[in-house]
């Protein structure tokens, strides 16, 4: 008996020591409103930009951009604080991210918006996937491409957090955006957004 007690606590030490993966935080439930209920591209979104987005087993897709400037599904709401969760898809080549806080819900770009990046490939990784583009910088950036992950991105005042699949990859204070629409973009590769919610905080 004592050795069989023995051979659970060290067993239960070893499985203390194995890293889990960190859980995503809820995205479902009171004050979370989904945009995207894997059918249909709602009326929630504006276009801006000109590329082929649909729907394929149950994720919004695009890979053929038409337009110069890349395309964005622009939400008709504006938020100031609140928490965005995403799932995506890319491609090792996609140039996507999602803007937030955006100032003209027309004219879409990194200058006017806070944008999370995805972009493996980016020639400055200082601001490839995980960064916010001209704002915070990630260290080592780490690559989405080729699997489905997780970003939960918060907002609240002038504190901004990103998160791809559970690890803080940006935090940013800054009171340049205060509020807006958010965006997801197509502007390479191929990407795809399997769930899309959000809570106002």
């Amino acid at each position: 008996m004592q050795r069989a007690s023995t051979c659970v606590f060290a067993l239960a030490a070893v499985c203390a020591t194995i890293p889990f993966a960190p859980q995503a935080s809820a995205q479902s439930g009171p004050g979370w409103t989904t945009l995207f209920d894997g059918k249909t591209i709602s009326d929630d979104w504006n276009r801006v930009g000109e590329t082929n987005w649909r729907v394929e087993d149950g994720a919004i897709v695009a890979d053929k951009r038409t337009s110069k400037t890349p395309a964005h599904l622009v939400s008709k709401a504006k938020y100031k604080d609140f928490q965005i969760y995403v799932e995506f898809w890319s491609s090792d080549d996609a140039n996507s991210g999602i803007f937030i806080r955006c100032q003209d819900p027309t004219t879409i770009t990194d200058r006017s918006c806070y944008e999370v990046n995805i972009f493996d490939q980016r020639k400055d990784p200082t601001y490839g996937t995980g960064g916010i583009v001209h704002f915070a910088e990630v260290n080592p950036m780490p690559k989405a491409g080729g699997k489905w992950n997780t970003y939960e991105i918060t907002a609240k005042g002038r504190q901004i957090t990103a998160m791809l699949n559970g690890q803080k990859t940006a935090e940013l204070h800054n009171g340049l955006f205060v509020e807006g629409p958010f965006t997801l973009q197509h502007g390479g590769g191929v990407i795809k957004f399997r769930k899309v919610a959000i809570k106002p905080l």
